[in-house]
C-alpha cells in the first residue's frame, strides 16, 4: 500500500476516533433524560383508569362485568388508591431531589502534583500498585518510571487507540513468575466515568499518576518475599484510592470528594454516586438515595397488590362460568404490573442488601470483581469437584484478611444497624416515608480502620489491636 494511503487512513480512524469521544464525553439531552418520567407517569394513569374506572366500578355499580360484590370493590378501592398516593408521593420526592452535583461543592483545580499542568489521563505513568504489597510504607520515594528498564509493556498495546492504552507493569524479577490473575492491566480511563468497567479491580485498577508516591524496587522484592505465594494467597488491590491524583476527574477538573463518580450520562460527577436511574431521569446519589428506596418499597407493594388482585379475581371468574368476559385492558395491566413487581422487588433487594454492607452500586463491583478473581485463581489450584479445599481456603484468606464485602470494604462502619441508620436514618418513620433529610454532607465520609491513610486494605495483623 503506497505511504500516501497510510496518511490517509490515520487521519480518518483519528478523526473517528475523535467523534466517538465526543459522542461518548457528551452529555445526554434532558429530553432523553426527562422521557421515561413522562412513561412513568403514563403508565401510572393508565393503571389508574383500567383498575379504579373499569375493575372497581363495575363491582361498585354491580355490573354485568362485575367480577365480585359491591363490598369488595370499595375495599379494594380504598387501598389502590392508598398504595399509588404513597407510591407517587415518593416518586415525586426522588425526581425532585436532586442526588448532589460535585462541582457545587468543589472548586476547579489543576491536576493535583503536575506543577500547574492539566495533563489527560492518557499521559499518565507510574508502577502498578497491583504489585506492590500494602504492607509498604507509601512515603518511600519512587525509583522508575513506566517507561524504566525494570518494566514491560503489553504486545497489544500497539492495537489500541492512543487514549486507550493498557500498560503491564513490572514492579520485581518475581513479578515473571506470577500467574495471570496477578498481572495488572491498567485502563486509564478508569478513574474519569462512574460504569461498569470503571470499577477498579485487582484484575483491571485504574492508573495512578507518576507523583502518586510508590515503594521503590528493593523494598517492593523484600514485601513479596515476606508474602506468601500469589497463587495460594489472598491479594486484594492495591490502589490508594483516597489520593486525590487517583480522585482527580479531567473532564470536571476537580479533585472529586470520596465516594463521588462521574456520572456519563448526566456529564457531571455525582456525590456518593450509586447508579443512573433513567426511571427517575437523573443519577441516584448522596442526597436521594434514602428518597429512591422509599419508592422502590411502595412501588413493590402497590404493583404487587394491582397485579394479584386483578389476576386473582380474573381467574375466579374463568372458574366460574363456561363463557367469561375477558377484558383486554386488564390483562395488558397484569402483564405490566406483574414485570414491574418482579423489577421492583429485585431492584430492593440489591439496593437494601448494598445498603446494609455500606456499599454503592458501583463500589460493589469491586468486591464482586475481586471473587471473581479468587474463583478463577481457585479453579486453578483445585478440581472442580473439591469443594470441601476451596471453602478451606476462602476460610484460610478471611482468617488472614478478613471478609471482602465486610471487613473488606473501605466504607464498613463496624455493623448493620450503624450502615443502614447511616443512609435511611435513625427516626423509624423515616425508614418508610419520604421525610426527614440525608445525614451525610456527601464530602466526606469515616473509613474501615481496617484500611491505611490511602485506602488500602491492611492484613489482620496490622489492624488496630481492638479489632483483630
Amino acid at each position: 500500500m503506497p505511504q500516501s494511503d497510510h496518511v490517509c487512513c490515520g487521519v480518518v480512524e483519528e478523526a473517528q476516533d475523535q467523534a466517538r469521544r465526543r459522542r461518548t464525553n457528551r452529555p445526554q439531552s434532558w429530553i432523553v433524560l426527562k422521557f421515561t418520567v413522562g412513561l412513568m407517569i403514563l403508565m401510572a394513569g393508565y393503571t389508574t383508569y383500567v383498575y379504579a374506572g373499569r375493575f372497581c366500578r363495575d363491582m361498585i355499580t354491580k355490573n354485568d362485568n362485575a367480577l365480585e360484590g359491591q363490598a369488595t370493590g370499595v375495599a379494594f378501592l380504598v387501598v389502590f388508591c392508598f398504595l399509588l398516593l404513597l407510591m407517587l408521593w415518593n416518586y415525586v420526592a426522588v425526581i425532585t431531589t436532586g442526588p448532589g452535583n460535585a462541582r457545587n461543592y468543589t472548586q476547579p483545580t489543576m491536576k493535583p502534583g503536575h506543577d500547574g499542568l492539566l495533563r489527560d489521563s492518557s499521559d499518565m505513568g507510574g508502577t502498578a500498585y497491583e504489585l506492590v504489597s500494602p504492607t509498604v510504607d507509601p512515603s518511600q520515594p519512587p525509583a522508575h518510571t513506566a517507561h524504566g528498564p525494570n518494566q514491560d509493556h503489553d504486545p497489544k498495546s500497539s492495537l489500541a487507540s492512543k487514549n486507550s492504552k493498557t500498560i503491564v507493569s513490572q514492579a520485581s524479577p518475581a513479578a515473571s513468575s506470577v500467574s495471570k490473575p496477578e498481572i495488572s492491566r491498567i485502563d486509564v480511563r478508569g478513574p474519569d466515568e462512574a460504569r461498569v468497567t470503571d470499577v477498579p479491580t485487582a484484575l483491571d485498577a485504574p492508573h495512578v499518576p507518576d507523583t502518586a508516591t510508590v515503594p521503590t524496587r528493593t523494598n517492593t522484592t523484600e514485601s513479596h518475599k515476606d508474602l506468601p505465594s500469589s497463587r495460594f494467597s489472598r491479594r486484594p488491590p492495591t490502589t490508594p484510592v483516597l489520593l486525590p491524583e487517583y480522585r482527580y476527574c479531567s473532564k470536571c477538573k476537580i479533585v472529586k470528594p470520596p465516594r463521588a463518580h462521574h456520572c456519563r450520562a448526566c456529564g457531571t460527577c455525582i456525590l456518593k454516586y450509586d447508579h443512573h436511574c433513567p426511571w427517575i431521569g437523573h443519577c441516584v446519589g448522596a442526597f436521594n438515595h434514602k428518597f429512591f428506596v422509599n419508592f422502590l418499597q411502595w412501588g413493590t407493594i402497590f404493583c404487587f397488590w394491582t397485579f394479584a388482585t386483578l389476576l386473582g379475581l380474573n381467574i375466579v371468574s374463568l372458574s366460574r362460568s363456561s363463557a367469561p368476559k375477558l377484558d383486554p385492558q386488564q390483562i395488558v395491566v397484569i402483564a405490566l404490573s406483574g414485570f414491574f413487581s418482579i423489577f421492583a422487588i429485585l431492584m430492593l433487594i440489591t439496593q437494601l442488601h448494598l445498603i446494609l454492607i455500606n456499599q454503592t452500586t458501583v463500589e460493589s463491583l469491586g468486591s464482586s470483581s475481586m471473587r471473581d478473581q479468587e474463583q478463577e485463581i481457585l479453579s486453578h489450584m483445585y478440581r472442580w469437584y473439591e469443594i470441601g479445599a476451596k471453602r478451606q481456603a476462602r476460610q484460610q484468606w478471611d482468617s488472614e484478611w478478613g471478609r471482602i464485602g465486610k471487613e473488606g470494604n473501605l466504607w464498613w462502619l463496624g455493623s448493620s444497624r450503624a450502615n443502614w441508620e447511616a443512609v435511611m436514618g435513625r427516626n423509624v418513620w423515616w425508614w418508610l416515608l419520604p421525610v426527614g433529610r440525608h445525614l451525610d454532607d456527601g464530602l466526606s465520609y469515616p473509613t474501615n480502620p481496617r484500611f491505611d491513610s490511602v485506602g488500602r486494605w491492611r492484613r489482620k495483623k496490622e489492624w488496630p489491636s481492638d479489632l483483630r
